[in-house]
């Protein structure tokens, strides 16, 4: 069930469903503006120390977005860490854990660092700090306002509408003006066109003047087999087969990537695949090449018994402009008080 009200979440917040959609945004507005209005009220109780703060025994660095996925920010996460790792540092990573995937991927990419999950963000941010890192680096808490942090790093996707509609009625959780409470904006983008990108880094300046803008790519790194090991771009026609927040914009990098016809099967986001659901990939497939993401791949492999010929499109990111502004803000947490805004 979860997979199909998501499917039909995303065509909706996408202007696919016409006329059934404009009624389920017209039933849902009181919700969101509900959902608004509590939103800002507990931001503004944090803004004037209404709600407090707890504060970790080392510094935190929040990689946080504001929609509820598709941005880019556990690549991002990773490029900080390795940041971190270059300048001698010892970060850990603490996060939500709403998947086992971004446990075990952030454990895969990184395993001289700690990885703590925990639904209080501040008890992961400790654990991390108990383990013997000097730094912590929090996936996705830029809503976890509890949590104090050294530095709010927030990813917004060129292909997602910005501004948008709050939930239920479209992807994000905040508004846009939340931004300015950010220390840098880093705007993303996979298959999205130039002009897109550039439109998407002036309507972030208007509302959020003040905040610097870094520019990064997430682009595919390599092509792997399911095991691990280095493999080739598929040909022909092809599968792709994600449980992710972005699944079509996945579908058209993978399109991109191998000139091939791209059938799309989609799984709820964070999705825990059984053996069913790999028999079910391997029926869909009828022979041809699956291709998934390094989320999917993690969970997968213990299904690989069952399914066929499996491709996984690895990414990274690649800062296009600002990283020299990047990283200084990013290493200036390690030096004191101040030396990072925000």
């Amino acid at each position: 069930m979860r997979p199909v009200v998501e499917r039909a979440a995303r065509g909706w917040w996408g202007g696919e469903t016409a006329t059934t959609g404009r009624l389920f945004s017209t039933l849902c507005l009181p919700a969101e503006l509900a959902f608004r209005g509590a939103v800002s009220l507990r931001s503004a109780a944090y803004d004037r120390g209404l709600l407090s703060v707890q504060h970790a025994p080392v510094p935190v660095i929040c990689v946080g977005n504001l929609t509820v996925g598709g941005t880019g920010k556990t690549p991002l996460v990773r490029w900080v860490v390795r940041v971190l790792e270059e300048a001698g540092k010892r970060p850990a990573v603490a996060l939500r854990g709403y998947g086992r995937d971004e446990v075990l991927l952030h454990r895969r990419w990184n395993r001289a660092v700690s990885v703590h999950a925990h639904a209080d963000r501040v008890r992961a941010a400790r654990a991390g700090a108990a383990s013997g890192a000097d730094v912590v680096v929090l996936d996705d808490g830029f809503q976890h306002r509890r949590l104090a942090r050294d530095l709010d790093l927030v990813a917004v996707a060129a292909e997602q509408p910005f501004p948008g509609r709050l939930l239920p009625r479209g992807p994000y959780r905040e508004l846009p003006r939340a931004l300015c409470r950010a220390g840098m904006v880093v705007v993303t983008h996979r298959s999205a066109m130039a002009v897109a990108v550039k439109r998407l880094e002036e309507t972030v300046r208007e509302v959020a003047p003040d905040v610097p803008l870094v520019r990064a790519r997430l682009s595919p790194r390599m092509w792997e087999g399911l095991e691990g090991l280095p493999s080739s771009a598929p040909r022909g026609q092809v599968l792709a087969a994600t449980g992710v927040a972005g699944p079509r914009a996945f579908a058209a990098l993978v399109g991109e990537q191998t000139g091939a016809v791209v059938e799309l099967l989609e799984f709820s986001d964070h999705h825990e695949f059984t053996s069913r659901d790999a028999e079910h990939i391997r029926r869909v497939a009828g022979g041809r090449p699956v291709v998934v993401t390094e989320k999917d791949a993690v969970k997968l492999r213990e299904h690989m018994s069952i399914l066929p010929d499996v491709r996984v499109l690895a990414l990274t990111l690649e800062i296009e402009s600002g990283e020299e502004l990047l990283r200084k803000r990013i290493l200036g947490v390690m030096v004191g008080p101040g030396v990072a805004p925000r």
